[in-house]
């Protein structure tokens, strides 16, 4: 893989150069782009999540070696993340959406137990570890919104 697809990869298009926030961004752009597809089938969210887990991995300890732990450039774990959050909803309107980023952002930076633990594994490893964690999190929250005030109806 060329630099420039590893950077563009890591740092999802560059919202990982965002000065203020890298990863908020990242998250709302996941979001954003997640209400402008539309429902997508089951399996492709799972070919999708899969081939950025796959990808993460080694791009996220590539740049770490580059730019010292858990740069801040690397925000292909928040779409990681993300894609956990929204991953067999069957919803993509704006409201879902929104939430979904809402308690995504809500448990990466809080970290509930046991996702600061994941940060500690090797490399690309905790980069990415945490943020599915908080992503699963989010999934749960995400479903039990979407419930309670109709908006996966």
């Amino acid at each position: 893989m060329s630099r420039i697809l590893i950077y563009l990869f890591g740092t999802f298009g560059g919202a990982g150069y965002v000065p203020v926030a890298p990863a908020t961004a990242a998250s709302l752009g996941v979001a954003l782009l997640w209400w402008l597809a539309g429902p997508m089938p089951l399996p492709w969210q799972g070919v999708l999540l899969a081939a950025v887990l796959a990808l993460g991995v080694p791009v996220a300890t590539w740049l770490e070696e580059r730019h010292g732990s858990d740069p801040r450039l690397v925000v292909c774990d928040e779409v990681a993340g993300m894609l956990v959050t929204y991953f067999g909803v069957a919803t993509a309107g704006l409201p879902a959406c929104l939430a979904g980023f809402f308690w995504f952002r809500v448990f990466d930076i809080l970290k509930p137990f046991p996702t600061r633990r994941l940060e500690s594994l090797p490399r690309g490893w905790g980069i990415m570890a945490d943020d599915i964690m908080a992503g699963l999190y989010a999934q749960v929250a995400l479903r039990l919104t979407l419930h309670w005030t109709g908006w996966g109806a």
